[in-house]
């Protein structure tokens, strides 16, 4: 039988090694995007198609992942970003036009909801299996950790080696590392607690769990109103940590600088290390989760303002590292919270239309929030960012009011390792 520590290393080499090769990337892609020949408006449309590859694939990934194997559905998502990564490569060095990129990007966004729904499920029911007596929040603040770790060394990396090489060889040394990351699944990923369906009528397994996916997630208040919330704040999210890149590049006055663009993700980096060792001192200061999740809204909303109000480059380094430290150590409250109340039948589908709901904000901020760079600037996009966010805040306050189970914050004494 597996043991929870078993567990939770495989799921720490997984997030590592994962984030370690998608964030190679991160510290470069709009840039990357932009010396394709693409406009702002164009590079964060493509953007809204990744999101918009998630939110068309979200649910029928996730209804893998329930119905045949969250192992499977993870092996699945890596070899997608494998191919899908080759072929951004290779359209860039061809010149591809404006639509290839949106198809690309899709399809990119496919791959990442192989991943969305069941990672989180495959631990969660893993850790059931095994006992595990814990609270959630320190097992999915040490992965942030560990995703900090990853991101801010492949974001700084990614950018070093652009600035040293070109924008492309960061997309290679991230397919190789994907490939690391596929070996390391295949070996130690493991479904446990997780019996596939093995039903004689496909359809009719994939209608079923959906049915009960939508009792679980739209039809149940608490986790109705969070996913209600997350058009505006992941929507939001995405266009702010990819805008920064360009932004940065703005306020420090050198268009060349890549390495400088890495700063960007490696303070959100940073700040999911932080965030994540936070976890037990939040823990501490609030009752309910939901309480963390209402300050975080109004604190990210104010930051966001902030950074399109100043014009100078550490200023606004400095109220980066306050709104990506803000979401980091909200976002295991929320996971927790989340998972405390959904099935584990249905929880990589439920999983995955909460993570559809964030992609659909982003469809629409993503074009909208590039526009306004182009027609104003990227401070004004920061400033209607801000505003955008704060549109959550009433969704978060009612699932405060519905006293979830899950929404008390109790501490353990000692928690299991």
């Amino acid at each position: 039988m597996a043991r929870a520590d078993t567990v939770q290393r495989t799921y720490y080499a997984l997030t590592l090694s994962a984030t370690l090769a998608n964030s190679m990337i991160w510290g470069v892609n709009t840039l990357f995007l932009l010396d394709a020949g693409l406009s702002n408006a164009q590079a964060f449309t493509a953007n809204a198609f990744f999101t918009l590859g998630m939110v068309i694939f979200e649910i029928p990934t996730g209804v893998v992942a329930d119905v045949r194997g969250r192992k499977l559905s993870y092996l699945l998502g890596a070899t997608t970003l494998v191919i899908t990564t080759f072929l951004y490569l290779m359209m860039w060095q061809i010149g591809a036009p404006f639509w290839a990129w949106c198809v690309v990007s899709a399809l990119i966004g496919l791959g990442f909801t192989f991943f969305s729904g069941a990672t989180e499920a495959w631990l969660v029911d893993a850790l059931d299996f095994c006992g595990y007596t814990g609270t959630l929040e320190r097992v999915f603040a040490r992965g942030q950790i560990f995703t900090g770790v990853g991101m801010l060394t492949g974001a700084v990396g990614g950018g070093v080696i652009a600035q040293f090489t070109n924008l492309g060889v960061p997309y290679v040394v991230r397919i190789l590392l994907l490939l690391v990351t596929i070996g390391i699944a295949a070996v130690m990923m493991q479904d446990w607690g997780f019996t596939p369906r093995r039903g004689a009528n496909a359809f009719e397994d994939v209608r079923n769990v959906l049915e009960d996916s939508i009792d679980s997630g739209l039809r149940n208040p608490p986790v109705r109103w969070l996913m209600l919330a997350a058009p505006f704040t992941a929507g939001v999210g995405i266009y702010a940590f990819y805008a920064m890149q360009p932004y940065l590049l703005e306020l420090y006055g050198d268009e060349t600088a890549y390495a400088v663009a890495g700063i960007a993700a490696a303070l959100f980096a940073g700040a999911q290390i932080l965030g994540g060792l936070l976890v037990p001192v939040v823990q501490r200061i609030f009752r309910y989760r939901t309480q963390a999740l209402i300050v975080s809204t109004v604190v990210s909303s104010i930051v966001l303002v902030l950074i399109g109000l100043s014009s100078e480059f550490w200023v606004v380094v400095g109220l980066l590292v306050v709104w990506s430290l803000t979401g980091a150590a909200a976002m295991p409250m929320r996971q927790a919270f989340v998972n405390g109340v959904v099935p584990g039948e249905q929880r990589a589908t439920v999983l995955s239309f909460d993570s559809l709901m964030g992609s659909v904000g982003g469809v629409v901020t993503q074009p909208a929030l590039g526009r306004v760079a182009d027609v104003w600037s990227y401070s004004a996009s920061y400033v209607v960012a801000g505003g955008i966010q704060a549109l959550a805040l009433p969704f978060v306050i009612l699932a405060r009011r519905e006293h979830a189970p899950s929404d008390p914050i109790e501490l353990q004494p000692a928690e299991e390792s």
